[in-house]
């Protein structure tokens, strides 16, 4: 059953993070025409090159719970690679359930009334020719906590699963 609840937890996160990274190679076009209307044919945008700054927060906030499943954050790989499956799961289970779960948990709860505020005014950008819908990026910010908190669910899973086999 727990086995299961992880499987599916991680599939959400690898469908997730391979479909927002797509997007990277979208900023990238955008990206190199900004440069090449900027150096080339003297024409600036504004909303482009805000599009590529929201382009890069879904990428962050949407694939932080792919990230983790595939051990891609920050790790202290100098004790770490040091210890046995059974102290790494160790280690794992009580990041997840000291720091990972409460700080998913503090965001999501504290990003809330951010986020209300910026519906109720339906925030835009503050620059002139900038792109409305900056509320819907923040939007992103509790979504992120939930993915974030629902893979570390997941891995304090498998964590538990190593530390009950002998």
């Amino acid at each position: 059953m727990m086995k299961a609840i992880s499987n599916l937890l991680d599939q959400l996160s690898v469908r997730l993070g391979k479909s927002i990274a797509w997007l990277i190679l979208l900023m990238m076009f955008m990206t190199a025409t900004v440069v090449v209307m900027r150096y080339f044919l003297n024409v600036g945008s504004i909303a482009l090159q805000e599009a590529i700054l929201y382009l890069h927060g879904c990428v962050i906030m949407l694939g932080i719970g792919y990230t983790l499943k595939t051990n891609g954050h920050v790790r202290v790989d100098v004790l770490n690679r040091r210890f046995n499956p059974r102290q790494k799961a160790w280690v794992e289970l009580l990041g997840c359930c000291l720091f990972l779960v409460p700080l998913s948990i503090f965001i999501l709860v504290t990003s809330l009334p951010y986020v209300a505020f910026s519906w109720s005014v339906l925030e835009s950008s503050g620059a002139p020719g900038g792109l409305p819908g900056v509320f819907i990026l923040k939007t992103l910010i509790p979504l992120m906590a939930v993915l974030l908190f629902l893979q570390g669910i997941s891995e304090a899973i498998k964590a538990w699963q190593t530390l009950r086999k002998r």
